[in-house]
């Protein structure tokens, strides 16, 4: 969604004709515009109305950064960012965080070699590949899912196996089409659980990353609420859509019960003031690939959620609220033979 802003910057051999690598980094930004402040409205129907949309701009120019034309495109909105500055800001400490990242980068291609660091970058993306075709391997040779929302929306996955080419299919053919409401989910986001749910499906210690969809083939059709165009409003695929996909993905795995299927979003503002978080939950219960159960865990961020809480003293140092009570609500999570975690109770003030 529009709040989640990605800066990617080159890395270019010594010669600068060429690039080597790309540092990227992400940033949920407090506000990017839109009807309601925190970007984060329930009620947007088209994405103009969600805030500012970041089309390839280019944030810097041969160094400059271009600040001005950075401000225009925050402002210059029918429904403009309330904190120009503050997004400023953010964006000036991703490059930073990436010019980070392009440092460390040169530092290791001194230090081991250009042709040792892509040699293991391959190594490590060639690990995950195997890694996830051996998950595949313990799966049936067919399982689908079928996740109802409460919009009335529905969300299919078939998942297929290929043994002979210890590759996986999986097909969202028949999810609901795109609709006037918000939970349209941009592709990415789709592709984002799939990558999740495997690598989770690995039981081994390996660093995310690309290998992990080598041997999976995404199927999802034009027009579904998983591949919206332009305009489109998907602020809740994100934060909602993510995780019903993610939930269907485990159930037609039978690796997992169904987490909340939602980011327990929380935003309010004004003018001044502009806060959002995801407030955490408990996790479901599921079983190992051995099919040993486990029990779910309280009070924590599921799935395609991970942000932390403000801390106490931050929040209300910077907001004119107070938080009055932050616990876990025992017992919330169920009872079997494997319970999930316990929920939690927040209040403001």
């Amino acid at each position: 969604h529009l709040p989640d802003i990605t800066v990617v910057t080159p890395v270019f051999d010594d010669a600068r004709s060429e690039i080597l690598f790309w540092a990227a980094s992400r940033g949920h930004h407090a506000d990017v515009g839109g009807t309601a402040p925190g970007s984060m409205t329930p009620l947007a129907t088209t994405v103009d109305e969600e805030g500012v949309l970041f089309d390839n701009f280019r944030i810097v120019d041969r160094g400059r950064f271009r600040e001005k034309e950075l401000e225009t495109l925050l402002t210059d909105h029918p429904y403009p960012a309330r904190n120009p500055t503050q997004n400023i800001a953010d964006l000036k400490a991703q490059i930073a965080a990436n010019e980070k990242g392009v440092a460390e980068l040169r530092k290791m291609v001194a230090h081991f070699g250009l042709d040792v660091v892509e040699a293991y970058m391959g190594h490590v993306q060639d690990n995950a590949a195997e890694s996830v075709r051996r998950v595949i391997e313990r799966l049936p040779d067919s399982a689908a899912y079928e996740y109802p929302t409460d919009t009335g929306q529905v969300i299919r996955v078939k998942i297929t196996v290929d043994r002979q080419k210890r590759e996986a299919t999986v097909d969202f053919t028949g999810t609901s089409p795109v609709m006037k409401n918000n939970f349209n989910a941009p592709e990415p986001v789709a592709r984002a659980a799939v990558l999740y749910a495997f690598r989770v499906m690995v039981e081994d210690m390996i660093p995310m990353n690309a290998g992990c969809l080598r041997p999976i083939n995404i199927v999802i059709p034009d027009g579904s609420m998983l591949k919206p165009a332009y305009p489109a409003a998907v602020v809740a695929g994100n934060v909602e859509t993510s995780q019903h996909v993610t939930n269907a993905l485990f159930g037609a795995m039978g690796a997992m019960a169904n987490a909340q299927g939602t980011m327990n979003n929380l935003t309010f503002g004004n003018k001044k003031y502009q806060y959002y978080e995801t407030i955490c939950s408990g996790s479901p219960a599921g079983r190992m690939n051995s099919g040993r159960g486990f029990a779910g865990t309280s009070g924590v961020h599921t799935h395609m959620t991970n942000s932390r809480l403000t801390d106490p003293e931050v929040l209300e140092l910077r907001f004119p609220v107070v938080l009055e009570d932050f616990h876990i609500r025992e017992g919330s999570g169920g009872k079997g033979k494997w319970n999930a975690g316990d929920g939690t109770r927040r209040t403001i003030r």
